[in-house]
């Protein structure tokens, strides 16, 4: 196992146990340029469009997050990893929406998303997709 995708398995892990943290709210949280009619398109495409994106490239398609934490290094403050919240954006195979779906980030890409049927507050519950690994890039 290469330290890259270790690293990234450390920082996942870390993310989803920080849950219960205070979560800080952006100034314009939960505005978005897309509606939830624009996004139209079921869990795996919507996987596949935002994996890999980076924060300005989910920022310009989906607009600032509802919810965000960050995971910033105690010596420098560097931002490693985020976990962003949207609010009813993806639909379930039954025509349904999601009420929350969560974005992990981590290094300033999206390395994780899951869809849940509440308001992020419960992460044990929903659909989670990892996004793979890209062996180019290591």
């Amino acid at each position: 196992m290469s330290a890259y995708t270790w690293m990234n398995g450390v920082l996942a892990a870390a993310l989803l146990s920080v849950g219960s943290l205070a979560m800080a709210e952006p100034a314009n949280a939960g505005q978005t340029p897309a509606t939830a009619t624009d996004i139209q398109m079921d869990e795996r495409a919507f996987v596949d469009k935002v994996g890999k994106m980076t924060r300005a490239e989910v920022i310009a398609l989906l607009g600032e997050p509802a919810r965000a934490e960050d995971v910033k290094l105690k010596d420098s403050g560097r931002v490693v990893a985020s976990i962003w919240h949207y609010h009813n954006i993806i639909k379930d195979a039954k025509g349904e929406f999601y009420q929350t779906t969560e974005l992990d980030i981590i290094d300033d890409h999206v390395s994780v998303v899951v869809f849940l049927n509440n308001d992020g507050a419960d992460t044990n519950s929903g659909q989670t997709y990892e996004i793979p690994a890209n062996p180019a890039n290591l």
